[in-house]
């Protein structure tokens, strides 16, 4: 097999070298949505299924059919050293692996999640952010039509309310992981105080991601991607710390570090980050497990939020936060649909 080519850069070369000349029509040339090598994580390992030579090109629907024709005949076997053909699970066969279309109706089969049109508030909600990421990373090698840099940019990141509102969700689920913990500590839980350490490291992770406004990937590239993040520089060691055992010293300082890192945002009043002994909420019972002022953050969250109906939803989060979003669930099923018809529901009572 020829030497490993970063599957950006293959295809990149592929469209300059062999697939730009071919072309005699407004068109747009990238290679985005699935696959390790459009978040740049690609290797030596990645080359066993579904990789080598590829890219989407978007016409308009009118020239779908001669561009097809014009860039299939002019495909080589192989481009550096690297077969143009092989078998495409999505055909069933043996292929090339140009997907030559229209980009509202790749966008419709690959990304069905993401609305072409202006998105409503529900549709912000239950876009999974692994669609997002595989919308908004991933070259443009040319795009004569404009389509596809309007998308992305239109997408780059949420509005302000909604994000305002998911930055409060994830303080909540933060808040509920963190007097739990103390509890399993008491009754030498230690299994249990250790699943939710690890739980409350995910949460802190993906409030990172939230903070640098950077959408997440699903869980095999999310502590990749989290290593890219400013914040894994002070963050990372003390997640570290935390998974490697239970650290109370360490969770207390990401968890400050991270309230110190929302006040820097400045999209909502200045909170401060302290520790204090958890208040149950009902009655007087305070017990003695140090929690960050999670409310407070949520609160200046909400406040910030000038949609009153988006302020006023019970704070299950967006799909992302309020359930695990695997590739079954949002790629096989109607469930971001159903979802997104749900939060309109809600919005609009």
């Amino acid at each position: 097999m020829a030497d490993f080519i970063p599957g950006s850069d293959l295809a990149r070369t592929f469209y300059d070298e062999v697939v730009a000349g071919a072309i005699d029509r407004p068109h747009t040339a990238c290679l985005i949505g699935e696959g390790s090598e459009v978040q740049g994580y690609d290797d030596e390992r990645s080359r066993d299924h579904e990789w080598g030579p590829r890219l989407q090109l978007f016409v308009a629907a009118a020239d779908v059919d001669d561009v097809t024709q014009a860039v299939r005949s002019a495909v080589p076997p192989e481009h550096r050293g690297y077969p143009t053909h092989w078998f495409s699970l999505a055909e069933g066969h043996v292929s090339d692996h140009l997907e030559i279309t229209t980009t509202e109706l790749w966008m419709s089969t690959r990304l069905p999640t993401v609305p072409t049109l202006e998105p409503d508030t529900a549709d912000w909600l239950t876009i999974p952010q692994q669609h997002l990421r595989q919308l908004t990373a991933g070259e443009v090698f040319h795009d004569g039509l404009g389509e596809l840099s309007r998308l992305r940019t239109n997408y780059a990141w949420y509005p302000m309310d909604v994000w305002c509102w998911l930055l409060a969700c994830q303080w909540h689920l933060i808040g509920q992981a963190l007097p739990l913990l103390g509890r399993t500590l008491e009754t030498s839980d230690v299994r249990g105080a250790q699943l939710l350490a690890g739980r409350l490291a995910g949460l802190m992770m993906e409030m990172a991601f939230l903070q640098e406004q950077v959408y997440r990937p699903y869980a095999k590239w999310f502590g990749r991607a989290f290593a890219e993040l400013q914040a894994a520089g002070d963050l990372g060691p003390l997640i570290d710390r935390i998974l490697v055992g239970h650290d109370d010293d360490a969770i207390a300082q990401a968890q400050l570090l991270l309230g110190r890192c929302h006040d820097e945002l400045g999209i909502t009043e200045q909170v401060g980050p302290r520790m204090e002994q958890f208040t149950v909420g009902i009655g007087d019972a305070v017990r003695p497990y140090p929690v960050l002022n999670t409310g407070e953050y949520i609160d200046a969250s909400v406040a910030s939020i000038g949609d009153r109906a988006l302020r006023d939803l019970p704070r299950v989060g967006s799909l992302d936060q309020l359930t695990h979003a695997d590739d079954t669930l949002i790629t096989f099923t109607d469930w971001p649909a159903a979802l997104a018809e749900r939060y309109r529901a809600q919005l609009s009572s």
